[in-house]
């Protein structure tokens, strides 16, 4: 029983996110904090890099939330924050970068190695489908093969 309990209070402790949002950090607008926190989780921890701003505990993620956070309520926009982010952090600081000629490579680098890779699979298959494999018969084993098939 105690097992199927602490299976069960596992798999629900991973179902939710856990955000390293500070009590102290939060809003008091609760539409500013929704936004705030929409922001956050477009923007990588610099530390951690594979983790929102919002997931990380990492110093510099708190200190990227209460910038993110001070500026709404300075009155920008999302995309003035994120500007200002990106302009201090570089498109890095994104987790899902812009579509530009500095980060052209970047989107297409995928699709390119998918398609290299298709290609060396259909080239490799056409190269081996009209080659015989192993070694011809020896008259002594056709022979074998003959009396073993009457």
């Amino acid at each position: 029983m105690m097992r199927r309990l602490l299976l069960a209070s596992a798999f629900l402790l991973a179902a939710f996110p856990a955000f390293a949002v500070n009590p102290d950090e939060v809003l008091a607008d609760p539409a500013l904090e929704a936004r705030a926190r929409a922001l956050s989780a477009e923007l990588r921890c610099m530390v951690c890099q594979n983790q929102s701003i919002d997931d990380s505990n990492a110093e510099l993620a708190r200190d990227l939330r209460l910038l993110v956070r001070e500026r709404l309520k300075n009155g920008d926009s999302d995309e003035a924050v994120i500007e200002y982010v990106v302009s201090r952090y570089g498109e890095f600081v994104l987790l899902n970068p812009r579509l530009r000629g500095e980060t052209l490579l970047l989107w297409g680098a995928p699709i390119v190695l998918f398609l290299a890779g298709a290609a060396a699979m259909v080239l490799f298959v056409r190269k081996r489908s009209g080659k015989p494999t192993g070694t011809p018969l020896s008259e002594a084993e056709k022979a074998e093969l003959e009396k073993a098939l009457e």
